[in-house]
Formats: structure tokens, C-alpha cells, sequence
């Protein structure tokens, strides 16, 4: 025998409603190349005894034999193989896809089974139903007739031993019902075995045997003939429940993977508008981050860029203020430094590398019939090298040249531009407070901080600025560069021990001079953009994850929307697995695409702020990975319950869903 059936039973339970007995010690035996028709009136159980025959339930106890072998202790996905491999549906209401052509539905049970050679098989199937000219319409342009032909052509194509119709002709016209009633008889006359439930006695007589159904009870079982096909069918010896179900195939296989993607689109194409909405969320969470970590990294990058002037392991020197009755003078007004004072510095060769002396003050520079009022600085031979600002068009001062006091200048850009018109000024002689000054350079460009231009500025020898323009005979700060970074807090500790020999300071309460290490202000300044990059960066990760609250409503409304879908690919064979991986990956293409898109986004708004608004931005490579790895991440994360929920319908349930 190739079906037995013994004393199955199936109840279902409907909450507060009380249980109901669809079948009760039911049981059956289904030979080879038999033509059975189930009747019996609504109610009876004879879908339900179809849905156990056809694997989709399980009886609630009894046995079920088929080929010899038990399957009342296999999982869904074992009998999901079964369905695959040994069964073929027709259903009353059709069930195809209304996205896809004839040849796609037909094509169905094929990508379950991991097969190559899909379209050709399918397309032969369609021939053989007479629809060869019809493949590439969708069901919508299909007559009914048409449609249950294509409905068995699919449940031909993976060469079934057992046809299950249930109701096959309830929704077709009497020409329609006579074409497939002969596709029927015909395929059972080449060895299939047909089980068919039907409520017409005409359309049952059609049939070699005829089982009645009452009350969860088979009443009758009649003999019409033998069935034509009994000679040609296979036998039970030739299939082996047990390598079938054991050759399994992933999920993610090649034709599968590509069916999933292919069928992702079509759901994303086919509710155009919504998906469009569903994707904005990941669009403008995506776009979001991109932009903001475009201007963490720019600013990043640009307050990087201004503190290499302030040079590496500097401190900075300046001379306190006294304190008379709690109130406190001007910067200097005790401790003054002079050029004498920077050389002993120097001469701690141990920890110090550099050392130059600074002055500073506003100066009117004259240039023929242009002038500017800027800041002046007097500086040492070192301090060029010290905070970066050697020239590269020109040359720095000498230390001849600042021995002898001379007379020459190195300008900011914004001075140039001013009085020169961002012509190359080197050569020329310029007025500083009426004093003539040779240019022998252009400083490199440094670049606004805060409210005040870096690039405002004129550059001289310290010994001119003191003695020639400014009449003064003290610095008002020095700078030293320590050797190592590990050695600036020894360098402090001795620079304020020989300033309190040398100014004869008791050493005790405040300190009438100022030591400031330049590299803790870069650290802040570092870690203050660091901070403001990862504020900007979960700031805008917070409207991805709102993105992907958004595709998990989607999604949900899709699982229901598709629930017959669900329980027509579960009949077909799709395993648990199977589905969660579909809507899985049409949750991925979605937040995928808005990634995508929202990369488009950001790096556009990044170019706009830079533009237009002059900030500075960059859009880093890491960024632009970060966002669509984060993207993947949320459509798997939020698709994953809607995903989990449509793999856990069940089929029959599904099939029924209105």
C-alpha cells in the first residue's frame, strides 16, 4: 500500500467555544495509481481528512503510514519535504500569485526543492495543460479554467506521486469543469494517484472510488473500478521516506536566495507608495548619520589641522601678576622674562628641545596707498620651527638677523590679501608704525579660531620688536618645546625651579608666573570633538532606529496582507526556515535600498554645508560602512519578528484567511 491510515483521530480546539471532533478513528488505505474522490456535505471532514493525507496536519493520535514508513513523528519542515517531493495541490480558490506569471507560479514547488532547469521544466508543464501560449500572463488575465491549469501544471512540476484537488471544478464554469476533469482522469491513466474531495456525486463518478465522509467518519467506501493507472504507478519499494527527508538543502541556497530577492522587489514595487514611506525612515536616519559624522570628522580634522600650530609638547610661559590687598594687576606687573631668561631655559638640555621669547602688540602696516591695522609679533630664531609656521614661499628670519635687529617681515595671508591683493609680496617693503620692513616671507595659512584670524599677523625678530617698535626691554611670554611627551612634567617642574632662582621668588602660595602645558589643550580640545562625533553619530542613530520601527510596522502589515501566500508556499513545500529567510531578506532589500539612498543623502548634505555654509566636512569611507552595516543590521533586527511570525503560520489556517 502507499497510504495507511489507522484510527486516526483530529480535534481542534476553538477557545471558549469547546473542542471540535473533525475526525474520529478514521481509517484508510490508498493503493497505487487510485482515482479517490472524498464526498461528504460541509462539515463532514472531508477537507480535513484531505489536509492529513496531503501532510499539511497531523492527526491528533492514530497511524499514518506512507510507503511503509510512519510520519506521525516528523516535524513541520520533515513534512514540508514531503509536500514538496510527494505531493502536488489543487486548490478550489486557484491560490496563485497575483505578482507573478503563469510560468513563476508554476515554477514554485521547484525553488523549494533546490532544483536547477526551473524555467524549462515549468514552461513543459504549461504545454502539456495547453497554456504554452498563455505562460507570461499574470492570473488576473487568466479565465478560471485557465488558472486551475496553471494550479496543476504547478502541481505537476516536481513529478508528484500523489495529486491532492480539493474541490477542483467549485469555482469553474461546465466547459472548464470538463477540460479539468480530463487533465485529471488523463494524468491518472499515466500512474498518478488522485485524491480528489468534491461535493458532486457527477463530478465523483469520475473517479475510481468513491469514500463519503460524515461526522468525522468514513460511512461508505465504494469500488467503482479498478483504476486504470494501478499498472503503471510506482511502487512503495522504490521511494525511501527516509534519504528524502534527509537530503536537505539551506535556506540560502543560490535559487532560493535569488527567488527571495526577486520576490522582495516585486512586494516592494507592488505597494510602491508605502514602501516609499517605509523606506524614508532608513532614508533620513541613514542620510543623517552620514552628514553629522561628515561634519564630526571635518571639524575633527580641521581643529587637528589648527593645532599642529600650537607644535607638540610646548609649554608656554607667561609672567604673573602681583596681588596688592586682593586685587590683582596686569599680566607681567612682577615677573618679567627676559631674552636672558629664555637662553638659561634653553640650557636645560636634558628635557628641553627648543625655547623662543614672544612679544606682541597692534601695529598700522603701510603699503604705498593700502593699510592695515593687525597684530605684531615678536619672535625667536625657534619659534618658527616650534609652531609650524616656517615659510614655504620665502624664508625665516636668521639668527644674525635677529642678533642685529634688522628690519624684516614675514606676513599672514590675510595681510597680504589686504595690502597686496594676494599678490607675492616677498621683496617688497612695507611700513610698520613708520618703521620700513623688508618681506622675505609669506607665513603658512592657519586659519580662523573662534572669533580671531590666525592669519591676521606680521612676523619680526624679537630683539626689532623690543628695541625698534614696542620700546620694551622684557618678553611678555616665552615657549618650550619639550623632547618627549613623557618628559613635559619634569621639564615644567625644573623651568619653575631656575625661574624662582633666577627672580629670587620665595616659592611658596601662588606662583607670580604662569607654566601651561599646550598638549593638555589639544587633548581637550581632541576629546571635546570626539565627544560631539559620537553625540552628532547616536544622535542620527536614533532616527535609524525609528527607520526601523517603521519597516517592522511594514513588514507586519505585509505578513498578514500575504497570509494565503504564506499557506500556498508552506503547501508547496517551503519549510520554516524558507519563509523567515524570504521576509527577512524583503526586510534587508528594504532598509538595503533606504541605505542606500540615504548614502546619496548625507553625502549631498555633506557637500551643501561645505558649499554653501562653508563648514568643513568629510565623508569618510568608515562612515559611509558603518551606516549601511547598521542599516543591514536594523532591517535584520526589526525583521525579524514579522519574519518569525510568518514562518510560524500554519498552512491550512493560512489558506483560509480572508
Amino acid at each position: 500500500m502507499m497510504i495507511e491510515l489507522k484510527s486516526i483521530s483530529k480535534t481542534y480546539n476553538r477557545g471558549g467555544k469547546g473542542a471540535v471532533f473533525a475526525l474520529r478513528d478514521v481509517s484508510l488505505s490508498v493503493a497505487p495509481g487510485e482515482f479517490i474522490a472524498i464526498m461528504g456535505p460541509s462539515g463532514s471532514g472531508k477537507s480535513t481528512l484531505l489536509h492529513l493525507l496531503g501532510f499539511l496536519d497531523k492527526p491528533d493520535k492514530g497511524s499514518y503510514k506512507i510507503f511503509g514508513s510512519e510520519i506521525m513523528e516528523l516535524s513541520d519542515d520533515e513534512l514540508a519535504v514531503l509536500r514538496n517531493h510527494l505531493a502536488g495541490f489543487v486548490f478550489q480558490q486557484f491560490h496563485l500569485l497575483r505578482r507573478v506569471s503563469a510560468l513563476e507560479n508554476t515554477e514554485l514547488p521547484l525553488i523549494y526543492a533546490g532544483k536547477k532547469g526551473m524555467r524549462q521544466t515549468a514552461s513543459n508543464r504549461l504545454k502539456e495543460v495547453g497554456l504554452a501560449a498563455r505562460e507570461k500572463h499574470k492570473p488576473n488575465e487568466l479565465s478560471g479554467g485557465e488558472q486551475q491549469r496553471v494550479a496543476i501544471a504547478r502541481a505537476l512540476v516536481n513529478d508528484p506521486v500523489i495529486i491532492f484537488a480539493d474541490e477542483p471544478t467549485g469555482n469553474l464554469d461546465t466547459k472548464s469543469e470538463k477540460e479539468i476533469i480530463a487533465i485529471l482522469k488523463s494524468l491518472n491513466e499515466q500512474g498518478k494517484t488522485i485524491i480528489m474531495v468534491t461535493h458532486e456525486r457527477e463530478i465523483a463518478e469520475c473517479a475510481s472510488r468513491i469514500i463519503t465522509v460524515r461526522d468525522g467518519k468514513i460511512v461508505s467506501d465504494e469500488v467503482l473500478h479498478e483504476p486504470p493507472g494501478a499498472r503503471l504507478s510506482p511502487g512503495g519499494d522504490k521511494i525511501s521516506l527516509k534519504e528524502l527527508i534527509s537530503d536537505k538543502h539551506s535556506s540560502f541556497s543560490g535559487i532560493e536566495s535569488a527567488e527571495h530577492v526577486r520576490q522582495s522587489f516585486r512586494a516592494i514595487f507592488s505597494n510602491k507608495v508605502r514602501s516609499f514611506l517605509s523606506i524614508l525612515g532608513i532614508l533620513f536616519g541613514v542620510g543623517a548619520v552620514i552628514a553629522m559624522m561628515a561634519l564630526g570628522e571635518g571639524a575633527k580634522e580641521s581643529i587637528e589641522a589648527r593645532l599642529k600650530t600650537l607644535g607638540s609638547n610646548l609649554l608656554s610661559i607667561q609672567g604673573g601678576s602681583a596681588r596688592v590687598h586682593g586685587v590683582s594687576g596686569a599680566a607681567g606687573t612682577v615677573t618679567r622674562f627676559t631674552l636672558r631668561d629664555v637662553e638659561a631655559v634653553r640650557d636645560i638640555r636634558s628635557v628641553v628641545r627648543r625655547a623662543s621669547g614672544v612679544v606682541n602688540g597692534s601695529g598700522q602696516i603701510v603699503y604705498r596707498n593700502a593699510n592695515w591695522n593687525t597684530r605684531i609679533y615678536g619672535t625667536g630664531y625657534d619659534y618658527g620651527a616650534m609652531r609650524a609656521i616656517v615659510p614655504e614661499i620665502g624664508r625665516w628670519f636668521t639668527e644674525d638677523e635677529i642678533a642685529r635687529r634688522e628690519k624684516v617681515a614675514i606676513l599672514g595671508l590675510t595681510v597680504i590679501n589686504k595690502l597686496f591683493g594676494g599678490q607675492n609680496p616677498v621683496g617688497q617693503t612695507i611700513k610698520i608704525n613708520r618703521i620700513n620692513f623688508k618681506i622675505i616671507g609669506v607665513a603658512p595659512e592657519k586659519g580662523a579660531t573662534g572669533h580671531r584670524d590666525q592669519d591676521d599677523v606680521v612676523y619680526i625678530p624679537v630683539t626689532t620688536a623690543m628695541y625698534r617698535v614696542f620700546g620694551k626691554d622684557y618678553l611678555d611670554s616665552f615657549y618650550v618645546e619639550i623632547g618627549e611627551a613623557e618628559q613635559i612634567k619634569e621639564g615644567q617642574k625644573k623651568i619653575r625651579q631656575l625661574i624662582i632662582k633666577r627672580h629670587r621668588l620665595s616659592g611658596k602660595g601662588d606662583d607670580p608666573f604662569h607654566i601651561r602645558d599646550m598638549s593638555e589643550v589639544q587633548e581637550m580640545l581632541s576629546a571635546t570633538t570626539n565627544t560631539m562625533s559620537l553625540l552628532l553619530g547616536c544622535i542620527a542613530a536614533i532616527s535609524l532606529v525609528v527607520g526601523g520601527i517603521g519597516i517592522m510596522n511594514i513588514m507586519l502589515v505585509s505578513v498578514t496582507e500575504r497570509t494565503r501566500e504564506i499557506g500556498l508556499r508552506k503547501a508547496l513545500g517551503a519549510r520554516s526556515g524558507d519563509i523567515m529567510t524570504q521576509f527577512l531578506i524583503e526586510s534587508v532589500v528594504m532598509t538595503f535600498s533606504g541605505g542606500l539612498l540615504g548614502i546619496v543623502l548625507g553625502t549631498s548634505i555633506a557637500v551643501i554645508l561645505s558649499v554653501f555654509a562653508g563648514w568643513a566636512t568629510k565623508v569618510s569611507i568608515s562612515s559611509v560602512v558603518l551606516a549601511t552595516t547598521f542599516s543591514v543590521i536594523i532591517g535584520i533586527g526589526f525583521g525579524l519578528w514579522p519574519a518569525r511570525k510568518a514562518a510560524q503560520l500554519n498552512p491550512i489556517e493560512a489558506l483560509r484567511y480572508e
